[in-house]
């Protein structure tokens, strides 16, 4: 089987392709009309990346804390910092600003200035009421405003760093959407039609700056983003990769063909998300640009072994025919390792990484398929290539690349084992300087108006990335005792001393306040209430803001009164500090709340998000294994060898290892982005090895395995080939650093450095290995090179004449 396989098999397919070339066109056109119809089963992400299994420990307890007090990341805060806000322009201005936003069915509640309740003492009824601090009616008073602001600033400690901060006179509102649809289209609706429009609307009038932040703002900004350069990526890709392919083969029929074949290519991958219901996210937006990179390097290996076919004989049936015997072995494989790169995604047991493991990898193959029946059928139905396309076979700077690389191999292979060790050693050294980075906005455009807003709230209120400690008292209406209060405060004490993070706010604030309204509204009696205090304060406490959307009580305390809620916002911080953060809050809670009274849970999308990068980079090593092991089969099928395996996987380790040690001298830090580069180059780099080891094999044979001879002319044949594939992988990949996005800058810098390194590598290290080790590695059963069936040839000869 494995000998019909090697032998008959690509002879038997490339008679299919020739003979049955409108049939196969046909179904060609027909399958991208499906895939196009499919297009509009395409759906964008309206949430953050979940890296974690749904079955993880970390995504079970922020689910628990979800169905015990709803989406924690509903919130939109709109702040503003200007002296003349507490004026009657200003203030009228944003009334109605916040007027408008409030009636959006949208939106569930706002906590704002103008509106902005206060507690007040009902000593006939025993509660306290919410009463409304600030008057309509005298909003054209300045006096009065002032008054407003300085009762604001000076009595309403509970508002204090939610609302306001004091140091500043910076203002913020709290706008809560709707939980049902704040991971709907309907969010991005809001926020595009009728909250931008509002704050466009207060600036014109004021001429002030409003700044704009919190987790549903950030995603439908951030989301659009990715839209956006969807279609820029795919653009420019299309772009380099055409200029750089007419620069190589000076032929706008080869550069046409091409392209028609990777925009097809295109299309599928668009279809296929859209067949498997899967979301656009920031990972699998790449992956249309990442067929054109991929699917050109087809193209070249193809188109080029035609022309130099016609060159040797001029016989177009025989050069088709040859184009698919010989070539379609290699590409098969190179096109299976780059499929296998990132394949190995699927095992990550991430969501987000499976399906575009999934896809990248399923479009990879389809797209052999393409170039495969595409190009050759095509090539059917023109006249030969003429001589002008045939002269970049013999240009100079070609040859003269060509020529180093023989001169060095020959000469200088000592010096490309010191420069390997040299650059290996090195490498170590600046592995172990790389940092791990679990951000959830380090990756964000560092330009847009949204990143700039987050830096303004994080320098004035801390942050905007949600933190939530979930207490369980394991007992109803637990909450509410003093003694859990006063655990909960000294908690919020620690929270308060890390610098990181914001003010914490919880049923303890709002017990603070009730016994501050309790003594007339006097600050100096925020706190909790005292054992003797507690019975008449508690139960004004108990009764407040009964009712209403305003119920501040239901938003920390579930219905039960079980279960409490800090909610705290942590800075743009990478892991590192987050998990010293976690083991200093982990040691006061174990400390104050006993495990057999309480039930303690850490979480939050920050939090998640921290975790599910350290998740990541755990099962890095397993999934670029997993690679390497695929691979190791592909190789292990051309070669029947175990060393040659040994010596094809060593020069494209190597680029892995220069790249990480790059990151560590660059700064370049470990995250979910980055943990892509090295599946993603090691799955591609390995073609360069495969092709140049395919013609390895037929050379052997051909010069009855005379090792130099076979080496130095396979060098000649796929040298020219390889830079040309490794140039334009190597722009290509570059055109994601045109990204606003960092990851997305990273991934295709390092992508690219990566494929040269591996181009240098294939064409220098390998062939010094072959040449060292000589006989030890080749002999005829570990290379079984398929013969070229004449008679097949000149009956495909025949028949295409006749048609």
């Amino acid at each position: 089987m494995a000998k019909w396989f090697s032998v008959g098999f690509w002879e038997a397919i490339a008679r299919i392709i020739l003979r049955n070339r409108i049939f196969i066109l046909s179904l060609i056109a027909l399958f991208t009309v499906f895939m196009a119809i499919q297009w509009k089963n395409m759906r964008f992400t309206y949430t953050e990346a979940n890296l974690l299994p749904d079955h993880h420990e970390v995504n079970e307890e922020y689910n628990h804390f979800l169905d015990k007090f709803g989406e924690e990341g509903n919130l939109i805060i709109i702040g503003i910092q200007d002296t003349t806000f507490f004026t009657s322009k200003s203030f009228d201005a944003w009334t109605k600003m916040m007027e408008t936003l409030k009636t959006d069915k949208a939106v569930e509640f706002v906590v704002s200035v103008e509106s902005l309740q206060k507690l007040q003492k009902n000593q006939e009824d025993e509660t306290f009421e919410m009463v409304p601090l600030f008057d309509p009616k005298k909003e054209k008073n300045n006096s009065y405003l002032a008054q407003i602001e300085k009762e604001l600033f000076e009595n309403l400690v509970f508002y204090e760093n939610l609302l306001y901060n004091k140091k500043t006179g910076t203002i913020r509102s709290a706008i809560y959407i709707d939980k049902e649809i704040v991971n709907t289209h309907a969010r991005k609706k809001f926020i595009d039609d009728v909250l931008i429009p509002e704050i466009k609307l207060f600036e014109e009038k004021t001429g002030i700056d409003l700044r704009v932040s919190g987790m549903p703002y950030i995603r439908t900004l951030n989301s659009q983003n990715i839209i956006d350069e969807i279609g820029l990526f795919v653009l420019a890709a299309l772009l380099i990769t055409s200029i750089i392919f007419f620069f190589f083969f000076r032929s706008y029929r080869a550069t046409f063909i091409s392209m028609c074949v990777v925009i097809i290519g295109v299309m599928w991958a668009f279809g296929t998300l859209g067949l498997l219901g899967f979301e656009i996210t920031v990972l699998t937006a790449i992956i249309p640009p990442l067929i054109i990179v991929i699917g050109i390097p087809n193209c070249i290996f193809l188109i080029n072994k035609y022309q130099q076919e016609i060159k040797n004989h001029g016989n177009q049936a025989k050069s088709l025919q040859r184009v698919i015997s010989k070539v379609g072995n290699a590409t098969l494989m190179t096109n299976l390792t780059t499929a296998a790169g990132f394949a190995t995604f699927i095992i990550t047991d991430s969501e987000l990484l499976t399906e575009f493991g999934i896809v990248a990898s399923l479009n990879i193959v389809l797209l052999f398929i393409l170039c495969l029946l595409v190009i050759p059928i095509i090539y059917s139905f023109m006249p030969l290539p003429k001589e002008k396309h045939l002269k970049h076979l013999n240009k100079t700077y070609t040859k003269t690349f060509v020529n180093w690389i023989e001169k060095t191999v020959k000469e200088k292979s000592i010096s490309i084992y010191i420069s390997v060790v040299v650059l290996l050693v090195a490498s170590i050294i600046g592995i172990y300087q790389i940092r791990i980075s679990g951000s959830l906005i380090e990756d964000m455009p560092k330009k847009t108006d949204f990143f700039r807003d987050i830096v303004f709230f994080e320098n004035e209120f801390d942050g905007v990335m949600p933190l939530e400690i979930m207490i369980d008292t394991k007992r109803k209406k637990g909450v509410m005792k003093l003694s859990t209060l006063r655990k909960m405060d000294e908690l919020q004490e620690t929270i308060s001393e890390i610098p990181e993070l914001s003010a914490p706010s919880s049923i303890v604030n709002l017990v603070k306040y009730s016994k501050q309204t309790y003594y007339n509204n006097n600050p100096e009696y925020y706190e909790l209430p005292t054992a003797q205090e507690q019975g008449f304060i508690m139960t004004y406490a108990k009764n407040a803001t009964k009712g209403g959307k305003e119920n501040l009580m239901k938003s920390y305390v579930d219905s039960t009164g079980q279960y409490a809620r800090i909610t705290t916002f942590m800075k743009d911080i990478g892991t590192d500090k987050m998990v010293k953060i976690e083991e200093k809050l982990w040691d006061k809670i174990n400390k104050v709340f006993p495990p057999d009274q309480y039930k303690v849970t850490l979480t939050g999308k920050a939090l998640v998000f921290q975790k599910g990068t350290s998740y990541l980079v755990d099962n890095l090593i397993l999934s670029l294994l997993f690679a390497i092991f695929l691979i190791s089969l592909f190789m292990a099928y051309l070669f029947r060898s175990f060393k040659m395996i040994l010596v094809s996987l060593l020069p494209n380790i190597l680029p892995l290892l220069i790249t990480a040690g790059m990151m560590g001298y660059l700064g370049v830090p470990i995250k979910p982005s980055t943990i892509l580069v090295f599946s993603i180059a090691f799955g591609i780099s390995v073609d360069d090895t495969i092709h140049f080891l395919a013609k390895y094999r037929q050379e052997l044979k051909a010069n009855n395995w005379k090792i130099r001879k076979s080496v130095f002319n396979a060098l000649r044949e796929t040298g020219v080939s390889m830079f040309y594939t490794s140039i334009v992988l190597f722009f290509g990949f570059s055109v994601f650093m045109i990204s606003s996005f960092g990851g997305t800058v990273a991934l295709g810098g390092l992508v690219s450095a990566t494929l040269l390194f591996a181009m240098l590598s294939n064409l220098l290290l390998l062939p010094a290995l072959l040449l060292s080790l000589e006989k030890t590695i080749a002999n005829e059963q570990a290379f079984i090179e398929p013969k070229i069936d004449i008679l097949a040839e000149d009956t495909i000869e025949n028949e295409l004449n006749d048609k």
